[in-house]
């Protein structure tokens, strides 16, 4: 792996990107919310943004950005904050993790602070590199960076981004050299906080406790109901699929069809095929974001690319647990596929990030050791 990391992860980008648009466009329109293919135009609209914001990122130097890691760290903090204040949060389905400012689209300030709480964290890390294993600056101040967004999105009621980030920056926080019985010990900590705020709030707790029994008569009409019919939409497609647009579950029975629950329409519609192919293009964004994180030239940029790598397939993986009935509902989207403009663009700046790094990457070639003194040995037949 070396000079075509860059290659394979943006191919494997597009493939998810390519399949979501066509999966948007066989399951929105039976919408009713939803003009014809008005939501296919849109996606499209933020995948042309999302390429061209990745494209000027990656043509730009990484480096430049850390200077600015205090001022962007703050300022999604000071967003993340809007979704508290009345006129400005947009309640939508009992959360509120929408934001509407003047002259501007309505958009999730979560997304935006993944990128730059990774950002944080790397450039926090670069800059005390010799102290990473000492318990304040390699432990307690960082975990206040990561701390403070985490619970900003989490009382948004959206509990999903808040675990992914904050298993993102404990990935960045891990491999710039944080002490593991630090991090294992807040990671208890916060699983049993969490744990405590699930079981005190009914909603949630159905939403666990629906797993265990998803057939019975009190979970599959209720909070066990979309991931039933996300396995009906998997066991309906099987090995080859019903084909495209011929899928039933989206026609009313599996809500949230384009959005949160589209892998089970994949499933359905295209089959085992192109469900196993969509994860396999996680498992190579994953490996060569990797690479392009062992190859970079300096910490900062190994951090941030690992960060990057983590705030995409994190979520990856939650959904697909989700889908599959493996985790509790958590509501994140599918990152490419899923219908949805912040999610979309912020995922494709992201790559442009990893791309940015790669491109900062010098790579040697390997010379043949030279031969001294050889001597040649033959036999005559």
């Amino acid at each position: 792996m070396g000079r075509k990391n860059a290659v394979f992860l943006c191919l494997a980008v597009t493939a998810l990107v390519t399949l979501g648009l066509v999966m948007l466009t066989s399951t929105s329109v039976w919408d009713d919310e939803v003009n014809g293919y008005a939501l296919v135009k849109k996606q499209a609209l933020w995948i042309a943004v999302g390429v061209i914001g990745a494209a000027v990122i990656a043509g730009m130097d990484y480096r430049k950005f850390r200077p600015y890691w205090v001022w962007m760290l703050v300022g999604s903090c000071v967003l993340l904050t809007f979704c508290y204040v009345p006129g400005i949060a947009q309640d939508i389905k009992g959360e509120a993790r929408w934001i509407k400012l003047p002259g501007m689209p309505q958009f999730q300030p979560s997304e935006l602070a993944k990128i730059f709480v990774i950002l944080g964290l790397a450039a926090w890390y670069t800059h005390f590199q010799t102290e990473t294993r000492t318990f304040f600056k390699g432990f307690v101040a960082p975990g206040i960076l990561l701390g403070i967004p985490v619970l900003l999105i989490f009382f948004e009621k959206d509990m999903g981004t808040a675990m992914a980030l904050g298993g993102a920056g404990v990935v960045v926080m891990y491999v710039a050299g944080a002490r593991l019985p630090y991090l294992a010990v807040s990671g208890v900590t916060a699983l049993a906080g969490m744990a405590f705020v699930v079981w005190k709030n009914p909603e949630r707790m159905g939403r666990v406790m629906a797993l265990f029994d998803l057939e019975s008569d009190k979970y599959r009409l209720g909070d066990g109901y979309q991931q039933l019919h996300g396995l009906y939409a998997f066991a309906n497609g099987g090995v080859d699929g019903t084909g495209l647009g011929n899928g039933v579950e989206k026609l009313g029975y599996l809500p949230e069809a384009h959005t949160d629950f589209i892998l089970p329409s994949i499933g359905e519609e295209l089959g085992l095929w192109f469900t196993l192919g969509s994860v396999f293009c996680f498992v190579v964004i994953v490996v060569y974001g990797i690479a392009i994180a062992m190859n970079a030239k300096d910490d900062f940029g190994r951090l941030l690319a690992v960060g990057l790598t983590s705030v995409i397939v994190i979520p990856a993986m939650m959904n697909i647990g989700v889908c599959t009935a493996v985790l509790p509902n958590t509501g994140l989207p599918l990152p490419f596929i899923s219908y949805g403009g912040t999610n979309l663009v912020f995922t494709l700046l992201a790559v442009g990030g990893l791309i940015s790094v790669h491109r900062q990457t010098s790579f040697v070639n390997r010379a043949e050791m030279p031969v001294i003194n050889e001597k040649k040995q033959c036999v005559r037949i």
